[in-house]
């Protein structure tokens, strides 16, 4: 057995990347249980001719040659080129086994990183959308030239910089496709070239859409090595014409790097932000806002924080990672006080423009590694608080001790050091959010060996057709 042959396996599994797990069949001469292999695009129940496209001591790799028989689990995906593209790895799985799929992710990665004893974990059906679809309302795509010479957009093939031209991407808004398609014919007009990333030049690197759900309002950024672009007016003239465009921009970035987006943000035509809702809370969102992808699903998932807190008016809440303020102000209108921590200072800024805009005034927002401040609150005593802003005279340790903490870290999870205060301080209840089941259950670990226990979780699909899923988890101080 070598590189390139062509196997028939039965695939019996799915890995945590969404690829299927086969073993060898008899049909294919060989012994079922010697050797492993990992097939992108086959699903549990397929039957399959493959090509070896790696191969390890145990273990190989293989590229999907054919699906002979397929699996009851099979429909025909509705974006012709999912499978080049990548982002959408389980399309072709029905949405009943992807929601299937994602509740076992969840489970094995408690059971099998947290440690939690599988015959009792406390987790509640995974919850899913109506419609799997036209869901996102962020889209970043790269501009570039295909084989031909001919101007492109799309997205980058998995593991690759290799642009998919893609006209509609299913999972956006149908206004991406009316946006790209302008820009494109600026550009060609107009002679601009697109970013080449191995020389350096060109202008136009990706553009990026954003839509209000609620609001209708259109926010479009163009992402430049450069500081200017000729023919604005000429730009912003077509994508003005567009229903409910609200916002055009530039984002600098001469970086040589993988970095989408610059620092700098310059306004080209409208406001300098979009407005949308979560629930009944409104919120500004610039260019370079952290803001949740799937606004109807958001609205669930912030649902399941705030019940999950369990707040009755009396509490302190502090929330980590609290970007531009979306849970915060969501779980103000429940809370005596919130206090929000970001690193990011244009997060915080938004978050205190977005406590204003609402007139939300038991909110504040400080800029700092959560760690750090948390740190400085808890283990300096009043004099510190004072110092950091957290409270005024005469405060005391009443005053901003948490009953709550949420954390919605990224997806490496939580830091080390943020683990340790949180556990110095010993709120009664710890609601952590995450994105990342994986990281989400070593960090389980080190609170339930700190004192306290998972009462709760859920995941909430944010992310259809996808094998990403969100999931939140309630743990409460054994001795509360």
């Amino acid at each position: 057995m070598k590189k390139n042959d062509d196997i028939q396996l039965e695939i019996v599994d799915m890995s945590v990347d969404g690829s299927g797990i086969g073993k060898l069949t008899d049909a294919a001469g060989r012994d079922g249980n010697a050797m492993t292999f990992f097939v992108k695009d086959a699903l549990v129940g397929d039957k399959i001719w493959a090509r070896i496209t790696k191969l390890k001591k145990t273990y190989g790799y293989a590229r999907l040659i054919e699906v002979m028989e397929p699996s009851p689990d099979r429909v025909q995906p509705p974006c012709p080129v999912y499978r080049k593209c990548g982002g959408c790895q389980i399309q072709a799985l029905s949405y009943e086994k992807q929601l299937e799929y994602k509740q076992n992710k969840i489970r094995n990665n408690l059971v099998r990183i947290g440690g939690f004893d599988a015959s009792w974990l406390p987790l509640e059906p995974i919850i899913g959308m109506q419609h799997g679809f036209r869901y996102r309302n962020k889209a970043q795509l790269p501009i570039g030239r295909d084989k031909t010479g001919k101007l492109t957009a799309g997205f980058y093939a998995a593991r690759t910089h290799s642009i998919i031209p893609i006209d509609d991407c299913l999972l956006g808004v149908s206004q991406n496709q009316e946006v790209v398609a302008a820009i494109l014919d600026w550009m060609e007009r107009y002679q601009i070239e697109p970013y080449d990333e191995k020389t350096g030049t060109g202008l136009v690197r990706h553009v990026l859409v954003r839509y209000g759900f609620r609001s209708k309002q259109l926010m479009v950024c163009l992402v430049v090595n450069g500081g200017f672009v000729p023919k604005a007016a000429e730009l912003t003239g077509q994508l003005a014409k567009i229903n409910g465009m609200t916002s055009i921009s530039l984002n600098v970035n001469k970086r040589q790097d993988n970095v989408i987006m610059g620092d700098t943000v310059k306004i080209l035509w409208g406001a300098d932000h979009i407005e949308d809702f979560i629930g009944d809370v409104k919120f500004q969102i610039s260019p370079l806002s952290f803001y949740q992808v799937n606004p109807v699903q958001t609205e669930v998932l912030y649902g399941k924080v705030l019940e999950f807190a369990g707040l009755t008016g009396k509490e302190v809440v502090w929330d980590l990672y609290c970007g531009i303020g979306t849970i915060s102000l969501f779980l103000a209108q429940r809370a005596k006080k919130v206090f929000g921590i970001e690193i990011v200072p244009q997060a915080i800024e938004d978050a205190r423009r977005n406590a204003r805009i609402n007139g939300i005034h038991n909110a504040e927002f400080f800029v700092g590694e959560a760690e750090d401040v948390l740190e400085k609150v808890c283990g300096c005593g009043n004099g510190m608080q004072k110092e950091i802003g957290v409270m005024g005279e005469g405060s005391g340790t009443e005053d901003w001790r948490p009953q709550v903490v949420v954390v919605d870290p990224p997806r490496k999870g939580c830091a080390e050091k943020l683990l340790e205060a949180i556990l110095r301080v010993m709120p009664e209840r710890v609601v952590y959010v995450s994105c990342d089941s994986a990281t989400l259950a070593r960090d389980l670990k080190v609170f339930c060996a700190g004192g306290y226990e998972m009462v709760r979780g859920q995941g909430v699909d944010m992310f259809c057709q996808t094998v990403h899923v969100e999931t939140v988890v309630l743990i409460q101080r054994k001795d509360t």
